[in-house]
């Protein structure tokens, strides 16, 4: 890494430990509460502000639109840094769309979304899962039908994050019925867009929220389809593989928080007349933790290089979905057992931290399909 790429990271680590863990007590009551797990309008705020102030903001954002236009590598590492605390604030912009718009985006679209969208002023959100398509995107079965100079879109998306707070949708839907992954197009529908309904909001683990939406003739002009007609599929893939490098990363910054709360207490709980440091089974937690994050880190590392370099990332991308998901679940899980009935408390992170780490393995691809791609891909090189 750049010696101007690690200055970044240790921002970013000094911003974490200086003004995102102290609000961890306040998020933590509130969702144990029932409360909303999110920051309220005063305390992100001043986030936002820092942010700019210290020049976090627009990392992944092109040059000409303010941002720093910053690697995958070093990116990777401001994720991991994020991720180490449960308090649920992303550096601007909210960035997952951004390289999916960066390279499909047409003039027209790049003034009035992708310059607001990288300054912060504008959020989004993508459609792509459907009720009947589960982890096969190119099985989905909305449909785009062109009228005149307008697309007429009906359909049913589900599992969708982000629905209120976004501007626009990037919604992906056929446009050729009798193709697959050829056939999909992507949208952008803005809010408030006649037809665009947002059916119900629909609680998961670890206190995230997803949206069910419906689509009745939800008319969205030509101009609006993001990239070539029935070319959606590959800038999708694009935007999902970034997301699960992003993945491996946060699993990164989960897991390291969780050891180091199972060694601070492993060397202050006494039990038996034994500190929980000196025994053999918490001994061996520690280490495979500590080297299952380093080897996390490496994939991580080499995926970035490789999508930094243009190339094919989706093999690498697969095994750090299903490695980092997993190595994350096994760590945590072992702090919370190191923690005993304490762990098992919501007066704790690592509670949150569980129930996100399971949600990893099921969204941008359930891990058995991922597994099933390695494999695939494997077979045909010997």
């Amino acid at each position: 890494m750049l010696e101007e790429h690690r200055m970044v990271q240790e921002l970013v680590t000094k911003f974490v430990t200086r003004d995102l863990m102290p609000l961890e007590p306040a998020i933590l009551a509130r969702e144990a509460s029932g409360g909303k797990y999110a920051l309220t309008g005063e305390e992100e705020a001043p986030l936002r502000a820092t942010c700019r102030d210290l020049g976090l903001w627009g990392l992944d954002a092109p040059e000409e639109y303010g941002g720093a236009n910053l690697p995958s590598v070093a990116l990777m590492a401001v994720e991991e840094e994020m991720a180490r605390t449960v308090v649920p604030f992303t550096i601007p912009p909210d960035s997952p769309n951004l390289h999916m718009l960066v390279q499909v985006a047409n003039e027209a679209q790049r003034e009035k979304y992708l310059a607001p969208y990288a300054a912060g002023e504008m959020r989004s959100c993508i459609a792509i899962s459907e009720p009947a398509a589960g982890g096969d995107p190119s099985g989905m079965l909305t449909r785009a039908v062109q009228d005149g100079d307008d697309w007429v879109i009906n359909g049913r998306k589900i599992w969708v994050s982000n629905v209120p707070a976004a501007d626009f949708i990037i919604l992906m839907a056929r446009t050729s019925p009798g193709k697959r992954e050829q056939g999909v197009t992507a949208f952008i529908v803005e809010r408030g867009t006649p037809g665009f309904i947002i059916e119900r909001e629909i609680a998961m683990i670890g206190g995230k929220k997803t949206y069910e939406l419906v689509f009745e003739d939800c008319r969205v002009p030509a101009a609006n389809v993001l990239g070539g007609l029935g070319a959606g599929y590959a800038p999708m893939q694009l935007r999902l593989n970034v997301r699960r490098l992003q993945m491996g990363a946060r699993c990164i910054g989960i897991a390291r928080r969780a050891l180091e709360m199972m060694c601070t207490h492993a060397k202050q709980r006494v039990t038996f007349g034994q500190p929980l440091a000196d025994r053999q089974a918490i001994q061996w937690w520690i280490a495979d933790a500590a080297m299952q994050i380093h080897a996390c880190r490496l994939m991580v590392q080499a995926g970035a290089a490789t999508m930094d370099g243009g190339g094919d990332v989706r093999n690498e991308a697969s095994m750090i979905k299903v490695f980092g998901t997993e190595m994350a679940t096994e760590v945590v899980n072992h702090a919370m057992q190191c923690h005993g009935a304490m762990g098992m408390t919501k007066e704790l992170p690592l509670q949150l931290m569980a129930n996100q780490v399971r949600l990893m393995h099921v969204y941008e691809g359930p891990t058995e399909v991922h597994r099933m791609a390695i494999a695939k891909r494997t077979l045909k090189d010997f």
